[in-house]
């Protein structure tokens, strides 16, 4: 892995900048991702795999804080990281070239149908209360760039829904928001180049929705996690969507933070494959693969839209 100068990710909400002050313990786990791709899933597993029991002590999401997310002082998400006596699983959107590489964390990376991401995307933006986060980040960070950072981002999508997933595969500003169809395949594209590693974990959330018990299992022989059989009924349990679904006050992405959402049981809608045919036909999909294309190396295309993009089915 070339330990080269880390890549600076920064948004209007969001900054790898704050990595530089992270210390790493042995057997860290980096939940590394892009938006929309099973994070808070993937973070669930963790809790579930490391403590064996379906009851968390705490809200999922200070458990394992978002460190880049600017809602908290750092020192405060490095003090709780600090205090922590378990095994520690440190969520991230930050792409695997913006985060610091250590022989000794395990970096799990979790890829998802970028079509089914830009309607999932969607759904997201539209129950964010970006008044709150923009209060969380001034009492977090002050005003500190925000402007440049506003003028530098692209605007909030409008329009159908189909002008929004369009907006989302090829946007009008590159590279300047947290989530679009170029910044996901980059972030896959990071984990792709250095999946031969021993530490690099690069999963695929449909294999997760496909056989739920199994992909566990596998993460936990990763992790070197032992599980005994009698326990792994309750924890797969507790990962699966409907479960996680009736405890999103416990378990969504920053629901510690009152009003971050419009409804935080929204957080966790439909946890599925195919959504993107609700907005889609078949007549538009060449233009969808000729832009993946662009951006995607092609066996990495392939692996991520398995079964082949033609052949795609509703599940």
């Amino acid at each position: 892995m070339d330990s080269g100068e880390r890549v600076r990710y920064e948004t209007i909400f969001t900054d790898s900048e704050r990595w530089d002050r992270f210390v790493f313990r042995p057997d860290d786990i980096v939940i590394s991702t892009p938006a929309k791709c099973g994070t808070t899933w993937l973070q669930m597993i963790c809790a579930l795999e490391i403590f064996q029991r379906t009851e968390l002590d705490r809200p999922l999401d200070r458990l394992s804080p978002w460190l880049d997310i600017l809602a908290r002082p750092v020192d405060d998400v490095l003090a709780d990281y600090e205090a922590q006596t378990h095994r520690r699983f440190i969520k991230t959107h930050t792409p695997l070239d913006g985060l610091p590489f250590d022989d000794r964390v395990t970096y799990i990376c979790v890829s998802r149908d970028p079509r089914d991401v830009a309607v999932s995307w969607d759904g997201h933006l539209s129950n964010i209360n970006f008044s709150t986060v923009l209060n969380l980040r001034e009492a977090a960070v002050g005003p500190m760039d925000l402007d440049e950072l506003i003028a530098a981002s692209p605007p909030l999508p409008t329009g159908t829904a189909r002008d929004r997933f369009w907006a989302w595969v090829n946007p009008p500003v590159s590279g300047k928001s947290v989530s679009d169809l170029e910044i996901m395949i980059h972030h896959l594209d990071t984990f792709w180049q250095a999946r031969d590693q021993p530490n690099i974990v690069l999963l695929r959330y449909e294999d997760l929705l496909d056989d739920l018990e199994g992909q566990m299992r596998y993460i936990a022989d990763r992790l070197g996690i032992a599980i005994g059989e009698s326990v792994w009924p309750d924890l797969v349990r507790a990962a699966t969507f409907e479960d996680m679904k009736v405890r999103a006050r416990e378990l969504a992405a920053e629901a510690s933070h009152e009003g971050f959402y419009n409804d935080r049981d929204r957080f966790f809608h439909k946890g599925s494959t195919g959504q993107w045919r609700e907005i889609l036909d078949d007549e538009e999909l060449p233009r969808y693969i000729a832009r993946v294309a662009e951006c995607a190396p092609a066996d990495m295309a392939e692996w991520i839209h398995r079964p082949p993009l033609l052949g795609a089915t509703n599940r």
